[in-house]
């Protein structure tokens, strides 16, 4: 069944919840100082069946201006909406601001409601009324729409009211369920027996009792233990339906209004948002670059900071592109719209939609790249959203739980194109385990660094290797995460662009040769290395008899020690690899004969005085040749 909400809008006391009540029997003031004030202060909740059988919930809101605030929650979510005013007063200032935000947050249709029609007996008084309305509606979503006569007090045009409610109840298209559940929270209260119950205008997806779901932006967790939908218990809840959900274990003052109930995992906290921003005409000034505003979205009013990207002020009647800095994280999707009031004084005087729920902060002259990019978001398709949040990820790339968060597209859509972009390569996953994307230019950009590190790497050290691995990373132009790292170097491995050896990583084409004069400087290096046996000298002590520049005699001991001619077992201690291989043999001749070694023995076996003999036992143990085990050493795995 098609489920519909209307919304009443109006000036104080232009008979919003008079008119309910006829409407259905049910007097949506349920606060005491509103029974004695005769306002409404709360919002208030009802519901009627049509003339057809169809049942439409009914969001009573408060008309006062101290109370605009609790109006703009009310409207979130209203299909319909009820433009009351009275008879005797005509259009009054919350008239038009009601008005104004009801546009603001794209209600689609509705009508006029003229009451009290009751007190004025003046017919020439009540066709100017009118004439004044059906000039104040032009250009608005209500221009041409059926203006109403009724008088709650005698019933005067009630049954007519609903017969046009039915008819607009019909030109609403159903909600689609598709997508995690979402219910912004206008009311939250505890039932003895129950527990916490909050309430709502369910805006997307199904909830059945049972399910798991999350409070955001809080992240607190629960279960639902029960769902009423007016008034009536029942087992699931859908797009568009006035519902109340008692929760499982939740405390009470844990939950306020401006709170989402919603599936798990679906929404993502953000302490900031970019939008596209409408100012009013009837703005009383220019909005000023980091100005101070009041902040409406679903349920929720946050203060903010409002930043302009690409000017240093917004006249009034202008639309841009902004960043919301908000008091605090709040958890809305693409699409969602809000409504700017003023700090102080306050009033209505902006909205929009959002277009980026998790963006990062834009600053400096990047402030301008971003409205850029955010101009191209708001003209792309359904398609060209999932490509665009891809490449704004940057380096950092996103998971797909976040990427479908951030996109809020019908899933079936979501995952079908996803999956086209994949196998077309206009988009890399390069984390299977955890579903982590990237954009493919963005990839060719990474791939590019690394290759140009190393070129300059080879460029300054023409006889090494190569670069060592973990050196790259922290080189690079932004952080990269290990995963991707390790996908970019294979990747250029698959591409034959790069070698990799061990921990050391090289340009495919780059080939070591020693020059005449390197040359003599590793024939002199290794001759007085081989001849010197287990006991060799310094590097320190020999350096200055070899030829060549400093520079030259460390390239290419580097080079010897890469190229395994020489073997390092502690630093500045080299042995020519020859006589270290030689040992070698005759330690595990020893250890397969004798099953152990004590140092003294080993000492014996090389020759050698102890400043070397130490140093080489523990070299034979770090290649896994041999264990210490107590005061001698095995045949590893012997």
């Amino acid at each position: 069944m098609k489920q519909v909400i209307l919304g009443t809008a109006g000036h104080i006391d232009h008979g919003k919840t008079s008119l309910i009540r006829a409407l259905t029997g049910i007097d949506t003031d349920r606060l005491k100082e509103e029974k004695l004030r005769g306002i409404t202060i709360e919002l208030g909740f009802a519901h009627m069946d049509l003339p057809g059988g169809e049942r439409l919930g009914i969001v009573d809101v408060p008309g006062h201006e101290k109370f605009v605030k609790h109006m703009v929650a009310g409207a979130t979510g209203i299909d319909l909406v009820a433009l009351v005013i009275a008879a005797d007063e005509g259009v009054m200032p919350q008239t038009r601001e009601h008005m104004e935000i009801c546009e603001l947050l794209r209600v689609k249709k509705g009508l006029v409601v003229l009451t009290k029609t009751d007190l004025v007996e003046d017919r020439d008084w009540l066709d100017m009324v009118r004439e004044d309305i059906v000039e104040f509606l032009k250009g608005t979503f209500l221009d041409g729409s059926e203006i109403i006569a009724v008088s709650a007090a005698t019933g005067e045009g009630i049954e007519e009211l609903k017969t046009s409610l039915a008819r607009l109840f019909a030109q609403v298209e159903s909600k689609s369920s598709d997508g995690p559940f979402r219910l912004p929270v206008d009311r939250v209260f505890t039932m003895r027996g129950f527990g916490t119950v909050i309430t709502g205008t369910s805006i997307s997806g199904r909830l059945k009792v049972g399910d798991s779901v999350v409070v955001y932006p809080e992240g607190l967790k629960s279960k639902v233990r029960g769902i009423q939908v007016h008034g009536k218990d029942v087992e699931e809840v859908l797009p568009g339906q006035r519902t109340a959900v008692n929760l499982q274990g939740m405390e009470r003052a844990l939950i306020e209004r401006g709170n989402v109930l919603a599936s798990a995992g679906s929404l993502h906290p953000s302490p900031m948002v970019d939008v596209d921003l409408d100012l009013l005409k009837s703005a009383p000034r220019p909005l000023k670059h980091r100005a101070k505003i009041r902040f409406h979205t679903g349920t929720a009013e946050h203060l903010a900071t409002l930043v302009l990207l690409d000017r240093e002020e917004l006249k009034p009647g202008e639309k841009t592109f902004a960043q919301v800095r908000l008091d605090q994280p709040s958890a809305v999707l693409r699409g969602d719209r809000f409504v700017l009031r003023s700090y102080s004084p306050v009033q209505t005087i902006g909205g929009g939609s959002i277009l980026n729920p998790i963006p990062r902060k834009h600053k400096g002259q990047a402030k301008r790249e971003a409205a850029k990019a955010l101009e191209k978001l708001s003209e792309a398709t359904d398609a060209e959203i999932i490509l665009w949040h891809l490449h704004d990820a940057g380096w950092a790339g996103l998971d797909e739980a976040e990427l479908r968060i951030r996109v809020n597209l019908p899933l079936k859509f979501f995952d079908k194109t996803l999956q086209q972009f994949m196998s077309s390569g206009k988009v890399v996953i390069y984390d299977k385990d955890n579903r982590r994307l990237i954009d493919p230019g963005v990839l060719a950009e990474i791939k590019a660094g690394v290759l140009a590190l190393l070129a300059d790497y080879h460029g300054r050290f023409p006889l090494k290797a190569g670069m060592p691995k973990e050196e790259i990373p922290a080189l690079l132009a932004m952080p990269i995460e290990p995963r991707l790292y390790n996908f970019v170097l294979r990747h250029l491995a698959e591409e034959e662009k790069i070698g990799l050896e061990m921990e050391w990583v090289r340009l495919a084409t780059h080939k070591v040769a020693l020059t005449k004069d390197e040359e003599a400087i590793r024939e002199k290096i290794e001759k007085t290395f081989r001849d010197a046996g287990l006991q060799p000298p310094f590097f320190r002590d020999i350096e200055a008899a070899l030829p060549g520049s400093a520079k030259q005699r460390q390239e290419v001991l580097q080079w010897m020690l890469a190229k395994g001619v020489l073997v390092k077992t502690k630093e500045e201690i080299y042995f020519h690899a020859a006589p270290m291989a030689e040992l070698q043999n005759r330690l595990t001749d020893w250890l397969k004969q004798h099953g152990e070694i004590t140092t003294p023995q080993f000492k014996e076996m090389t020759g050698a005085s102890r400043k070397y003999t130490i140093p080489l036992i523990e070299y034979f143990d770090a290649q896994k040749v041999t264990i210490r085990i107590g005061e001698v050493r095995k045949l590893r795995g012997g």
